[in-house]
């Protein structure tokens, strides 16, 4: 009997009960030969089945850019095992408040950024979809099976809480809203909170916006109540529970949440906003920051509802760290001698929804022409990935062996116009930040 050999998982999904394979874990038996791929630097790119010259392509793109204003970018770019790609460009910081630095801070290749909504994928899909291979989570469990205070109030004009699932939260179907201003008071009224605890409170109590599976909204209170749950499950933080059981196995020394508490100083990171949280001046709130943001979460509700550490932002990576990442995700869940979970686990959580292809659980899929601006016209329908507000995108072809990471740090930027759109920075309008030119370009840098 193999080492890994134990009882069969059971995940419900669509209303269907699948079994799993046997469930695994991290360790290996010494005569257990099973080592999955793991990363090597390719001598040079054609060895990978990319030509040098159309990757020089790339670069010049991206240094327009620069040129262009755009502040700064990572990329990196794996094929079959190997870094085909690893470069920075521009500037880490060139801002101070609204002052352009003299010397301005350089992007280097172990840069940290702010993921953004990206931590939904590295930090809660990677912790789900673990325990869901370690046969530890049912998907089709009830939110109030884990917390008894998630339940209708009477007040509350959608009705349907009993009834929310896991799965419906992974599917953005579960009747939330986008999200909630709970470290704002006039935006939040009763619901407002600056402490973890009792924010954990008011997101159970927040009211739906629509009943639970009839629409598709992308959520993150969806992804808040994830990572509590995760949380439940393990008896551990978020935080602490993907660093022992996923960063640190996988020996990434740059994916970390708060990681200035943890020795790694400003200079390590992409800065974000110029002035805090206050959209250049126009908004304000208790406690609200004013200094440029680097090394701290830019999202708010993480920043100032969570104490840094959320479900679905928070997370701090690098493209060498994201790399490791994305190549678990080729290898269909492992990487080196490090088990996390199984093909089939990644099969069902990239599923397309019967509501909207191009939601999986929690991933978004190439499943149409809606996502050609994120994924390109060259990405088959098969290729996952996600986005991050702050200028991330990573990008997982299986079928192809190919993943792709674009960090930016776009809203380094001013912003255009406070009065009018307070969320629109200079750094959104460059073409870099559709995403779907950079790496259409990656795609047409291949050789076939």
């Amino acid at each position: 009997m193999p080492w890994y050999s134990s009882p069969s998982a059971t995940i419900v999904y669509n209303s269907k009960r699948i079994i799993t394979s046997p469930i695994t874990h991290n360790k290996y038996d010494k005569k257990d030969k099973l080592k999955y791929p793991t990363l090597k630097k390719a001598s040079k790119p054609e060895r990978a089945g990319f030509s040098s010259k159309k990757l020089r392509r790339i670069d010049r793109l991206i240094k327009q850019e620069i040129k262009n204003g755009f502040p700064g970018a990572a990329l990196v770019v794996i094929k079959d095992g190997k870094i085909v790609k690893n470069t920075a460009y521009g500037f880490a910081k060139k801002y101070d408040g609204h002052r352009l630095l003299k010397n301005p801070q350089k992007m280097k290749v172990d840069t940290m950024f702010d993921l953004a909504s990206n931590t939904k994928m590295y930090a809660v899909n990677f912790a789900l979809q673990h325990l869901v291979s370690k046969g530890r989570i049912d998907l089709n469990q009830t939110i109030s099976h884990y917390y008894s205070s998630f339940r209708d109030n009477p007040t509350d004009k959608i009705k349907g809480k009993d009834s929310i699932r896991i799965i419906d939260l992974l599917n953005h179907t579960a009747g939330f809203s986008s999200s909630v201003h709970y470290y704002n008071p006039v935006r939040a009224a009763e619901l407002y909170s600056q402490d973890r605890n009792t924010t954990l409170e008011m997101v159970l109590k927040t009211p739906l916006q629509y009943e639970p599976g009839t629409s598709q909204i992308y959520s993150d209170i969806d992804y808040i109540l994830l990572g509590f749950i995760i949380e439940k499950i393990t008896g551990q933080p978020l935080d602490k529970y993907v660093e022992t059981h996923i960063y640190k196995p996988l020996g990434l020394k740059s994916t970390k949440f708060n990681p200035l508490k943890y020795g790694h100083k400003e200079k390590d990171f992409a800065a974000t906003e110029l002035i805090g949280n206050t959209r250049d001046g126009v908004i304000s709130f208790p406690n609200i920051r004013t200094h440029t943001l680097q090394g701290e979460v830019h999202d708010e509700n993480s920043f100032y509802s969570m104490d840094g550490v959320s479900g679905h932002a928070g997370l701090f990576s690098t493209t060498g760290d994201l790399a490791v990442l994305l190549q678990v995700m080729l290898n269909n869940g492992g990487y080196g001698k490090v088990k996390l979970f199984d093909k089939e686990t990644i099969d069902l959580f990239v599923k397309p929804s019967d509501m909207n292809p191009t939601y999986g659980l929690g991933w978004r899929i190439n499943a149409n022409e809606s996502m050609e601006w994120m994924f390109s016209e060259h990405a088959n329908k098969n290729v996952i990935g996600h986005t991050g507000w702050t200028g991330t995108i990573t990008v997982i072809d299986r079928d192809n062996q190919l993943a792709i990471a674009l960090l930016t740090n776009k809203k380094h930027s001013p912003v255009i116009n406070p009065q009018i759109d307070s969320n629109r920075f200079q750094g959104d309008t460059n073409e870099i930040s559709q995403y779907g030119k950079i790496i259409k370009a990656v795609y047409e840098a291949m050789i076939i």
